[in-house]
């Protein structure tokens, strides 16, 4: 049996240290950008179109979709693991694309983005896994507003959910 009471639903623990290592990349790269806006222009005008902007662009997508960051016009965040893992494959491609073609700096910037967001997304999808895994067992109860957890991330689902 559940050590739920029988009128509370089971809560989705999500570890933090994740999502304080995705905050932190995001803050690096989007530090970077500053920088980089900073050198060539004021405030208002768009970002130089290079391969740090394209990184920082799709690590941010990414993070989007696990939670991380909060959707800019709502304030929500966003659980969609199928489109996040898109995000991280994407920079996969983008890394197979640019081989040999990089400066250490920016092929530096791809890996370490492309492993921390891989990790956080395993450790993700195990934590929703394991919710769904309780969720089943105590049997299936909706979540406020009709939301249902969405998959682990595998090819019969992901949908996404809005968390407060």
């Amino acid at each position: 049996m559940s050590d739920q009471p029988q009128n509370e639903s089971p809560k989705l623990h999500i570890d933090s240290d994740w999502k304080a290592q995705a905050q932190a990349e995001k803050q690096k790269l989007a530090a970077e950008a500053e920088a980089q806006g900073a050198a060539q222009g004021g405030p208002g005008e768009l970002p130089p179109a290079d391969i740090k902007t394209l990184i920082s662009t799709m690590v941010s997508q990414a993070l989007l979709y696990m939670g991380a960051i909060p959707e800019p016009s709502s304030g929500q965040r966003i659980l969609h693991l199928d489109l996040a893992r898109h995000n991280i494959d994407m920079l996969g491609v983008l890394e197979d694309k640019t081989t040999g073609n990089l400066s250490d700096e920016e092929q530096q910037l791809l890996t370490q983005a492309i492993v921390e967001l891989r990790a956080s997304f395993v450790e993700l999808s195990k934590q929703v896994a394991a919710h769904q895994a309780r969720q089943a067992a105590g049997g299936a109860q909706p979540q406020p507003g009709g939301q249902q957890p969405p998959s682990s991330g595998g090819e019969a689902g992901g949908g996404g959910i809005v968390m407060p």
